[in-house]
């Protein structure tokens, strides 16, 4: 609605045109604004992120993970603790 005065609920609209007004969405909406949250990995942008920013990236995040199969999650664990390895053994 903020980028295209449109309203989904009120419209009779093809899926492939949605997909290419939601492909063009900009940060500047709610949307956009929700995406730029949950995909930042910028430390230090992630730093000045206030509760409610902290609380959407990790609700994402818990949601991805639990969508993940428990061999990838055991590839990511394995990642993870071969970084420790370099960095701390």
């Amino acid at each position: 609605m903020t980028q295209y005065g449109i309203r989904l609920r009120e419209t009779d609209m093809q899926w492939d045109e949605f997909c290419t007004l939601l492909s063009g969405i900009m940060p500047k909406t709610p949307l956009g604004q929700v995406v730029s949250i949950r995909s930042e990995e910028d430390k230090e942008t992630l730093k000045t992120f206030n509760d409610h920013q902290r609380k959407i990236r990790q609700d994402w995040r818990s949601k991805q993970a639990r969508l993940r199969t428990e061999e990838e999650n055991e590839l990511m664990m394995k990642k993870l603790e071969h970084m420790f390895e370099k960095a701390f053994g």
